[in-house]
């Protein structure tokens, strides 16, 4: 039986089909996950750009950002243009109940909005902690702790989330108004920062050779950057979920404790993520001025490989 059935009007097919090789999860399962946790999932995605990861039968997950044009006429859509294929670029805005079910059932596992609603200016500064290949969530838990202290000292607070897969990340909400290139300063300020609270422990070198088995701090995402929304499931064995964490338990938890089996219950009706979010704050003007002294780290990173394949070749 491939258990196929409607839901606010959208059909939902082959439900009873494997997610994807190793998920120990069904099609059905992704659906029912995403719709018992709609009324906490869709805030993050209301009104924002959004990019989705997808996994069909036989093939390997690919990021989808343009909305296909056999997608229902009632999907609201927003075009942005994109600078790095030049072209405008057809984003969905997951904005109800029916939208999340046709993406579910288009298999979407993924949900990683913009950080800002459409036209307007990011609501959160975010970084990012990458443990290194092979290493274990203590030590994202052990570099996320170093970005609450480095918030702290500036007078910020934040809340925190498993990404689902080995790392976590650190959502600061800001007040609106702040200019692109001012939160991205701040971004990579507060980065440095951390970093330098325990440099044996977390980096901020964009290159990963550069990294020397440290946890990496990533401060790149602003601007037109996308993370995984809170409760979004990942591609990852068992289905694990992005999930909010309290400070004072991020040491005790596991990503493994948290995915699409387990987290309605969990939740008991209630919505962590925005309990645990601090009201926006104002961005201290010494953050944005240091972090503007600091390297854009992807242009740096350009400038070095350059350096590194002029070397090689001997010039």
């Amino acid at each position: 039986m491939s258990g196929d059935e409607t839901r606010d009007g959208v059909t939902l097919t082959n439900l009873d089909q494997p997610l994807f090789d190793g998920a120990g999860a069904t099609k059905r399962d992704l659906v029912d996950y995403l719709d018992a946790v709609r009324t906490r999932i869709l805030p993050a995605l209301r009104g924002r750009a959004l990019s989705v990861l997808r996994v069909r039968p036989g093939q390997q997950p690919f990021m989808q950002k343009n909305l296909p044009t056999y997608a229902p006429s009632w999907i609201r859509t927003v075009s942005v243009w994109a600078e790095a294929s030049r072209r405008q670029v057809s984003y969905a805005l997951c904005d109800d109940r029916r939208t999340l079910l046709w993406f579910a059932n288009q298999r979407a596992v993924e949900y990683h909005p913009a950080l800002g609603p459409a036209g307007g200016d990011a609501t959160h500064l975010v970084l990012d902690l990458d443990p290194p290949e092979g290493g274990a969530f203590d030590l994202a838990v052990r570099a996320a702790l170093l970005v609450r202290r480095a918030l702290a000292d500036a007078g910020l607070a934040g809340a925190v989330k498993t990404s689902g897969a080995k790392g976590a990340h650190v959502f600061v909400p800001v007040e609106a108004g702040v200019p692109v290139e001012d939160l991205a300063a701040a971004t990579r300020a507060l980065g440095a920062r951390a970093a330098r609270l325990d440099p044996g422990l977390a980096t901020t070198a964009f290159i990963r050779e550069d990294r020397q088995g440290k946890v990496f701090i990533d401060s790149t995402r602003a601007g037109g950057a996308t993370v995984v929304a809170a409760y979004s499931p990942r591609v990852q064995p068992g289905v694990p979920v992005s999930f909010p964490v309290a400070w004072d338990d991020l040491g005790a938890v596991s990503p493994g404790d948290f995915t699409v089996h387990t987290v309605p219950a969990l939740l008991d009706g209630r919505d962590p993520w925005a309990e645990l979010m601090p009201p926006p704050q104002r961005l201290p003007a010494d953050l944005v001025e240091e972090g503007h002294t600091i390297p854009v780290a992807r242009v740096q990173a350009m400038h070095a490989g350059k350096r590194r394949a002029r070397a090689r070749r001997g010039e």
